[in-house]
């Protein structure tokens, strides 16, 4: 920390200034840790800042969780307050008194995307109608922000939460990291629980139904296992993805899933690719997989950037200015993942260093960010790639030659150009041969509506995409 920064959190009462070490650190490591570890582990965190910041104690629930917290985090946690505090900080862990008069600070709520097996398991909060769902109950209809992007999926997913077991069974849901695939099929479970609190809701991740036909193996508890899952009234799996080349664990969804469809459940998956671009799964699992209704959620666009980051702000109990959104997600493109995390380092970059939220202050919270993707794709990169992907030469990209194998993938990078690059539509057309910017903004319209009807084209772009983005 500088000298002017250690000035400024004196001028603040201490208690505010803890507020600020413990808050920066916790959006910090929201940042660096996936989402469901951050849940589970850091956020029921309180903390006690000491007056000249050397001691950090952090409370914890309960012994288990304490030495879980002390094996796998502490040392990250001390890393972090060192490098916002400018020397190192002792760090405490300590069982969280019953009644306490000392003040502590909590870390923030943060949604959850995609869930990770990677620790124990949080304790799960138990439905009105007595069954363990697993939904977060932040993730709704409400909370989403609907765009072109994701109209479609938000649609069908409010139909099936309307009327589960009719129509769009299973509703199959894919699109790239963090995209709100998670944020919507909880979205379907919470809506029908407040409809229908009696409902039998399950939301999974497919590692854990993974791990659950491993345990039921081992201990010979299939039985169970079947009543579990052949109860359900709705069944919410994400990344289904990861049953490739898992024989006994497809052989026991083929089976859920029959069993569920058979008593009119309903069924809601998502992925990262359509049904018939998943590998090393069983083609009778992927034909029941597209046999109901198949969507995409798309990145989102410029606009729907802008409304998530104030929204997202306005929910961390900040107003963010709209031409700050608007730079941010000029400048964040990919995923709503990345848009958050671009929003957490504004927010500790303001609290930790009492500034007001602006233009200037984003460019320097983001500066490491922004100076990766100013170097990160040029045009040149994104012709080279796209001729590599679809085996023609890079020459194609200028030459005048018309062919549909060299026609149709120049065509795909200039929408790829205009998407990914600040270039105008002229300066575009300059470096695909001297082309007019017509012609530029036709490929870019013919490209970009396509995609919404054609599926194959549609992950083709995304392969592309995230191999240009690194």
């Amino acid at each position: 920390m500088s000298e002017g920064q250690h000035s400024r959190l004196a001028t603040a009462s201490s208690l505010d200034a803890g507020d600020s070490l413990w808050q920066a650190c916790v959006d910090q490591l929201a940042q660096d840790l996936p989402e469901q570890q951050f849940n589970t582990w850091i956020k029921p965190l309180s903390a006690q800042v000491s007056e000249n910041f050397s001691k950090v104690t952090l409370f914890v629930a309960n012994r288990f969780k304490l030495d879980w917290v002390r094996a796998q985090y502490a040392g990250r946690i001390a890393a972090v307050l060192e490098k916002l505090y400018g020397q190192p900080v002792q760090l405490e862990l300590a069982i969280t008194p019953r009644e306490s008069g000392v003040r502590t600070y909590s870390a923030p709520a943060v949604a959850a995307n995609a869930p990770v097996a990677e620790a124990p398991e949080p304790e799960e909060e138990i439905a009105p109608g007595g069954f363990k769902s697993r939904l977060n109950t932040a993730l709704t209809f409400d909370t989403l922000v609907e765009g072109t992007a994701n109209r479609m999926a938000r649609a069908a997913a409010m139909h099936v939460s309307g009327t589960p077991g009719q129509l769009y069974n299973p509703l199959f849901i894919y699109g790239g990291v963090g995209l709100g695939k998670t944020h919507l099929v909880h979205a379907v479970g919470n809506k029908l629980l407040a409809d229908k609190p009696n409902s039998k809701v399950l939301y999974i991740h497919a590692e854990q139904f993974v791990s659950d036909v491993v345990k039921a193996y081992q201990r010979k508890t299939f039985d169970e296992f079947k009543e579990r899952y052949h109860s359900l009234d709705l069944l919410l799996i994400d990344d289904v993805q990861f049953f490739a080349n898992k024989d006994r664990t497809q052989e026991e969804f083929f089976n859920a899933f029959e069993a569920l469809l058979a008593k009119k459940s309903h069924i809601v998956m998502t992925s990262d690719t359509y049904p018939k671009g998943l590998t090393d799964i069983h083609e009778r699992l992927v034909s029941r997989f597209d046999s109901g209704l198949t969507v995409a959620i798309e990145p989102p666009e410029l606009e729907m950037r802008v409304a998530i980051l104030i929204n997202k702000a306005r929910a961390e109990g900040t107003e963010m200015p709209e031409e700050v959104a608007f730079f941010v997600a000029k400048n964040v493109r990919s995923n709503v993942r990345e848009l958050e995390g671009a929003l957490r380092k504004i927010l500790a970059y303001s609290r930790f260093n009492l500034k007001e939220i602006s233009i200037a202050l984003a460019r320097e919270a983001l500066r490491d960010l922004l100076s990766i993707q100013n170097r990160q794709i040029s045009v040149e990169n994104i012709q080279k790639t796209v001729a590599d992907y679809y085996k023609i030469k890079v020459a194609d990209m200028y030459s005048k030659k018309r062919p549909a194998s060299i026609a149709r993938p120049r065509q795909i990078a200039m929408y790829l150009a205009k998407e990914l690059t600040q270039k105008s539509l002229p300066e575009i057309g300059e470096l695909f041969g001297g082309r007019d910017h017509t012609t530029v903004l036709h490929a870019v319209r013919k490209i970009s509506g396509e995609r919404q009807q054609l599926t194959e084209l549609n992950q083709q772009l995304h392969v592309l995409e995230q191999t240009l983005k690194g």
